[in-house]
């Protein structure tokens, strides 16, 4: 009988046909590539360098054009006409300029499910952990190599187990704890190792705040971010597929790295100060700071649960933004945004004045949507706050949640979004 295994050395044993545990090489099936017109045009030159003739299965390739969306330059243009000709001529799915964020995608149509194995050309396809999904970035070469064969080696990593415990207070969000979690591991602290969620307080963590935690994980280093296969996972996909993959727990007794205890009772709403994410402090330190632009978008920010806890605040505060900012809303997918649209959610925003852009992931690296100015303060519901991330290497990013982000655009700086109830 094999040993006890954490979820990942299931998962990876399963795609490789091997008994495999942390530290072992493996060479893997998978079930999904995934590659964006950021990272696409690249792996078809390595593809076509490789001698590659067809996809190993046209179903099971997937492009989406998501960072230039629409595309911002005639050279942006040319990537998505490059990727075009190829799904012309071998086949693969495409998600056109609108349909949003590759991983938002995947996960809302069931393209990806319990125990499935994926990688994608995007660091943050670890998103898709949320749905008990063993999903890594990649680079474009591997994508091309994945492309070809249908197959991606690994070395099964190290599992961390991240116990939820407490309850969570009110005005405190998912983005929140995940920040918080950030700053207790670092930057690096979980370098080639998966985050694997567990605790009494994971049933009140919904699918969309899984997606926030399992995304932020890769601003620690982790390889993959995993929640079990558990009913809320199931009571997401149904309706939206009829499969349901092979859901996929921890055995009692499995080992682990080691083990973090983050009691979500003890949080209080975070910001990550420029330019790294793992800066974070509590709101009230950042309390004060002017805003020029808020973004409410990005595939930690720009689903329909965020947008719907961004209006609540930006009601509670009168639906007036302050005076010199700059609000920009950006559905993650176009499913988040005809779901908006029908609630008249998007026509409200707009009549407060918000710009809303294109679905996909648009300002949040400065390659598409709204351009922050030189020296400003911006405050994003996006994942990561680097130099330049936006455009300008002037610009200050600020990290926060959905309701955070309101606030400031209703205050003209940061503030405890809760302060609006006092």
């Amino acid at each position: 009988m094999s040993a006890p295994k954490t979820i990942s050395e299931k998962i990876l044993s399963a795609k490789s046909g091997r008994d495999a545990f942390a530290g072992d090489t493996v060479v893997c099936d998978l079930d999904l590539v995934i590659g964006t017109d950021a990272s696409s045009p690249m792996a078809i030159d390595y593809f076509e360098r490789m001698g590659g003739t067809r996809l190993f299965d046209a179903n099971r390739v997937v492009f989406a054009f998501d960072h230039y969306a629409p595309p911002s330059s005639a050279q942006t243009a040319a990537f998505h006409d490059r990727v075009r000709t190829f799904v012309g001529r071998h086949g693969g799915r495409l998600h056109e300029v609108g349909e949003g964020i590759s991983h938002q995608i995947a996960v809302e149509r069931g393209e990806v499910l319990p125990g499935d194995l994926v990688v994608g050309a995007d660091s943050h396809t670890v998103t898709c952990g949320a749905l008990n999904v063993f999903a890594v970035g990649v680079g474009s070469s591997d994508l091309a190599a994945a492309m070809l064969t249908g197959k991606a080696w690994f070395r099964v990593p190290e599992t961390i187990k991240v116990s939820l415990v407490g309850e969570r207070a009110p005005g405190v969000a998912a983005k929140d704890a995940a920040l918080a979690l950030v700053a207790m591991v670092g930057a690096e602290g979980a370098n080639y190792h998966a985050v694997e969620f567990h605790g009494p307080a994971l049933v009140k963590f919904t699918l969309e705040d899984r997606l926030v935690v399992s995304n932020l994980a890769v601003e620690m280093g982790a390889k993959a971010a995993i929640f079990p296969g558990d009913d809320v996972v199931a009571a997401y996909l149904a309706g939206r597929t009829t499969a349901r993959g092979r859901p996929v727990t921890a055995d009692t007794g499995a080992r682990y790295a080691h083990e973090i205890v983050l009691d979500i009772s003890t949080l209080t709403p975070r910001v990550a100060l420029p330019h790294d994410p793992e800066n974070v402090v509590t709101i009230e330190t950042a309390a004060g700071t002017p805003i020029h632009m808020v973004f409410i978008g990005t595939c930690t920010g720009g689903r329909v649960s965020d947008v719907h806890d961004a209006l609540a605040v930006l009601r509670r505060g009168g639906g007036r933004i302050a005076p010199g900012v700059q609000l920009v809303v950006t559905p993650a997918s176009r499913e988040v945004a005809e779901r908006l649209t029908a609630e008249g959610v998007l026509d409200e925003l707009a009549a407060m004045g918000a710009t809303i852009t294109t679905p996909g992931c648009g300002a949040c690296c400065g390659t598409s949507g709204v351009i922050p100015g030189a020296g400003t303060n911006v405050l994003s519901t996006a994942n990561r706050n680097f130099k330049a991330r936006m455009g300008p290497a002037t610009v200050s990013i600020y990290l926060g949640s959905p309701a955070a982000c309101a606030a400031a655009a209703i205050a003209g700086h940061i503030v405890d979004p809760r302060d609006l109830d006092r």
